[in-house]
Order: structure tokens, then sequence, then C-alpha cells
């Protein structure tokens, strides 16, 4: 049987319900008996002659539909975070897959060039000197002006 609350919270859809069940019920019969499962039910029974039994059996149907349709909402929502989960999943193995190999290629890059320098300095030790003395003096230089604007 429907509850008190339920009733409350759902009685413009149920009102609409009973209206279409039993269009004899006026707005006025159904605003007296608002809120009230029993005083409802005795409501219906007076206008329209149907038993108690059979207008019961019409609010259990009403909750039992509202649980289902609740229990099809969960299961859709519940289905929606699992998908935006998995998703979310492909893009961070994504991530790490584009992470490691811009790492691998920093990684190489950085070899290469150390393995060039290494070549260079082995094949020409005095040109490679007096760039290195060079670029050392003129670091100085530019530190040197730096400071000395401050």
């Amino acid at each position: 049987m429907i509850t008190r609350e339920e009733l409350k919270g759902r009685w413009n859809e149920i009102r609409g319900q009973i209206k279409q069940k039993w269009g004899q019920l006026t707005d006025d019969d159904l605003r007296q008996a608002e809120g009230n499962t029993d005083q409802l039910i005795g409501l219906i029974q007076r206008k329209t002659g149907e038993g108690r039994e059979q207008i019961s059996r019409f609010f259990e149907n009403f909750s039992k539909d509202a649980g289902d349709k609740a229990t099809d909402m969960m299961g859709q929502a519940n289905q929606a975070v699992q998908q935006v989960a998995e998703q979310a999943q492909r893009y961070a193995g994504d991530a790490q897959k584009y992470v490691q190999e811009g790492y691998e290629q920093a990684s190489r890059a950085m070899h290469d060039g150390m393995h060039q320098a290494e070549e260079t300095v082995r094949k020409r030790p005095v040109e490679s000197l007096a760039v290195a003395f060079g670029t050392g003096v003129i670091t100085g230089l530019l530190v040197a002006l730096v400071l000395r604007q401050r």
C-alpha cells in the first residue's frame, strides 16, 4: 500500500492517475482527501462503487511501478558511471603511453646529443676548449651585468 509520505510527495502524479482511472472524481473531491490514503480510498469507494481491495491494488501497483522506475533509473545511472569510468581509464592509459613515449624520445635525444658532444671534443679538443672558455666568459659577463643593474 502507498504510504502517506509517498502520497504527499507524488500527489500530482497520483492525482493524474486517479482522474484517468476514475474520471467521475473532481478536483474538489481529490482536494478533500489530499495526503490521507484511507480517506482517499473511502472517497473513491463512495463515488465509484469499487471495492476497497481493487482500489488498494491500484495503489500497490502504482507504488510498484514507481519502485521499478527508480530501480531502472539507478541501473541506468550505474551504467553511465561505469561507462565514464571505463573511458577515464582509457584516457589515463593513453596519457601514460604518450608520457612514456615522450620520455623515451627526450632520453634518446639527450643521449644522442651527449654522444655527439663527446665525439666533437674527441675529434677537435682545442676548438672545443676554446668554445667552452668563450661560453664561460660570455656567461660571466652577462651575470655581472645583471647583478650590477640591481
